[in-house]
């Protein structure tokens, strides 16, 4: 038995309880020290909650994890909200999911005011033009990450060159692109199972860390188990959260009103993260930027930026659309610009994250009936590849904004090129860290603006 091979002087008894306020103040501690991505976050979660905590065993913790990791949505997120509602219900999946998500937004709001208002500054631009370059590098890298990861052969190499070629060359939308993949992977996995067998892993499921509060054996609690009527009950509220602020937002200020469309684009933009908030970025920036013109390329760009810089999940960027959009177009008039970006953060953060929370409650008594791992993953599989060529064209998208600021016409940004380069290679050849990263180029930003301004 793996328990009493690890019951040690160094691995100690399992907590016998963790009361609703003791997990509170954790996860809002993780909210406020999130960095790092999803990687990063679960990393995190993981050395608190299996190894130094032990409040669940490293099997339960990979079970919930392989389960938000076919959600759309940010998978760290989920897995906070999933640990959550399993260790105190209801209320304590929305406490570790939003905890997990509010030090962000109300970090992003107050950083997007200063760079809107002050952007133009010599120090705020200075800082933005040595962290753009940045961003390019850290994009590219995300598509080699993932890459490295997904693409095991050659059907799934050919899968992601199709989706670049749909997106870059004719400009597919993202859910066509997302659509696709996803037949092609479920034919796939029929056909040639092995050929879409997942790639890459979290680690081994039979480490040990000692007992855990929720163990490997622990029987599923009641609020755990599958139900009709909870199904149910959680159906009709998750519809009346969606269907109450759409409606109210319809009824004052009509459909095509910029704070309805945001609420209306952003629920359908929470519905097709597959892969991470790589993967949405280019629909957002299809829309947000090319569609509604909420925000421009550039802006775009420091925005995701600002995601990079700030914890919680990097979806998070798109409480800084929002932030733009309301405070440009100025929803509730030229005198209230800070509330129009603070409204819009807000609205676009809710209907970002509610399928999230949706997903755990409704799915999570299904993944509970079983331990085992899930098998219907060749779709998902497919869109993780399809995923990699749309994260290059968004890759060429920074780079050509950032490197040619006046188009293919105007002039070739050098130093823009240099830091790129210099990031890319902190980043792939020392293995640096992104915030580290950001920050060295912020400061070398800020020195060209300083030593040759404009």
């Amino acid at each position: 038995m793996r328990r009493s091979a690890a019951q040690t002087p160094a691995n100690p008894a399992a907590p016998s309880s963790v009361s609703f306020w003791q997990a509170f103040v954790f996860w809002l501690k993780l909210g406020c020290l999130s960095f790092g991505g999803p990687a990063g976050q679960i990393s995190m979660m993981h050395a608190e909650l299996v190894e130094r905590r032990r409040w669940i065993s490293e099997r339960r913790f990979l079970h919930a994890l392989n389960y938000c990791m076919l959600l759309p949505g940010p998978e760290a997120q989920q897995l906070a909200t999933y640990i959550g509602w399993l260790m105190h219900r209801t209320r304590g999946g929305i406490a570790a999911g939003t905890l997990f998500v509010l030090p962000s937004l109300l970090l992003l709001i107050g950083l997007s005011w200063v760079y809107i208002a002050f952007g133009e500054t010599p120090l705020v631009a200075g800082l933005f033009y040595g962290i753009k370059p940045a961003v390019t590098a850290i994009v590219v890298q995300a598509a080699h990450r993932i890459g490295v990861r997904a693409l095991k052969n050659s059907i799934l190499w050919a899968i992601a060159a199709a989706s670049f070629v749909a997106i870059f060359a004719f400009a597919t939308p993202f859910p066509v692109i997302v659509a696709v993949s996803a037949l092609l992977g479920y034919l796939g996995g029929r056909v040639a199972p092995d050929r879409f067998q997942p790639g890459g892993g979290h680690g081994p499921a039979d480490a040990t860390f000692g007992p855990a509060l929720i163990d490997d054996d622990t029987p599923t609690p009641e609020h755990a188990r599958f139900g009709w009527y909870r199904l149910i009950k959680v159906v009709i509220v998750a519809a009346l959260l969606w269907a109450i602020p759409m409606g109210l937002l319809t009824a004052t200020h009509g459909w095509a009103h910029t704070l309805t469309q945001m609420s209306w684009f952003f629920t359908k933009a929470a519905l097709l993260t597959f892969g991470g908030a790589y993967a949405v970025l280019p629909y957002v920036y299809q829309g947000a930027v090319g569609h509604y013109g909420w925000l421009t390329a550039t802006q775009m760009i420091d925005g995701l930026a600002l995601g990079e810089t700030t914890p919680g999940p990097l979806i998070m960027v798109v409480a800084f659309v929002g932030f733009v959009g309301g405070y440009l177009k100025a929803v509730f008039g030229p005198d209230s610009l800070f509330l129009a970006g603070a409204v819009a953060a807000s609205l676009v953060t809710w209907f970002t994250f509610l399928p999230s929370f949706v997903f755990i409650l409704l799915g999570g008594p299904l993944v509970e009936t079983t331990h085992n791992q899930l098998k219907f993953t060749a779709p998902l599989t497919a869109i993780t590849a399809a995923v990699v060529g749309v994260i290059l064209n968004l890759a060429l998208f920074f780079g050509y904004h950032v490197l040619w600021p006046g188009g293919f016409t105007g002039r070739f940004d050098g130093i823009s090129a240099l830091i790129a380069l210099g990031a890319a290679v902190a980043l792939f050849r020392y293995r640096q860290n992104v915030i580290v990263v950001i920050a060295a180029c912020a400061v070398v930003g800020l020195l060209v603006e300083m030593l040759m301004p404009s």
